[in-house]
């Protein structure tokens, strides 16, 4: 897979290139802020750019929004974001925009190199991977607004929670040690609770679901 990164701590970013390297991938650029990555894909888009939020000049957000820009010139670009917080409104922006080919994790999730690489994996193929805790707080954010996913029983909340960081109905299953017969009555239960029984197929369905997080 021929992966770009952005980030500005070069011992991190040397370490990323040295890993996916190791892990066959081919890093066609490694640069440190968020201008120099639009340049590069600018060149030639890769498979997918690994990116930091906070960045030079100002460390706040210019990584996020070179994201945000990504997705937006080149939508065939897998976009996974790596932070140190969640930033809930940019998160929220990122992933309900449209969630084919976007990941967003915490950077301590790095240091757990098989899910970094499983959520590399999944965005690379188009689908999405999101960090539990980034998940965690837009649904706390949301459910603190008094909404309908209140109405939600904890086990069905703990299936939209992994369903929203990318997971399939198979995966969801393992996760949480029950049946993909009762992932999918959880699911169904959970759109008619959200009003959202009209989605279907996967990628509608976590598409339909973030919207409605970041509505």
């Amino acid at each position: 897979m021929r992966v770009m990164l952005a980030e500005d701590s070069t011992l991190l970013r040397e370490g990323l290139v040295r890993l996916l390297a190791e892990e066959g991938h081919r890093v066609e650029a490694a640069v440190g802020d968020g201008d120099a990555l639009i340049a590069a894909v600018a060149a030639g888009p890769p498979d997918v750019v690994v990116v930091d939020v906070r960045m030079p000049p100002s460390h706040t957000d210019e990584g996020l929004r070179a994201a945000l820009e990504i997705r937006r010139r080149w939508p065939g670009v897998g976009v996974l974001v790596l932070s140190q917080y969640v930033e809930k409104r940019y998160a929220a922006e990122l992933i309900t925009a449209d969630t084919a080919g976007v990941g967003y994790l915490l950077k301590d999730r790095v240091a757990q190199v098989d899910e970094f690489l499983d959520a590399l994996e999944r965005v690379g193929a188009g689908g999405a991977a999101f960090d539990p805790e980034v998940v965690r707080r837009l649904l706390a954010a949301h459910g603190a607004q008094g909404d309908p996913l209140a109405r939600l029983t904890p086990r069905e909340r703990d299936v939209l929670d992994t369903m929203a960081q990318g997971h399939t109905n198979a995966s969801i299953a393992a996760h949480l040690h029950i049946s993909q017969s009762a992932v999918e009555k959880h699911v169904n239960a959970i759109f008619d609770k959200l009003d959202l029984s009209h989605a279907t197929g996967y990628s509608r369905r976590v598409l339909a679901v973030l919207r409605y997080l970041g509505s």
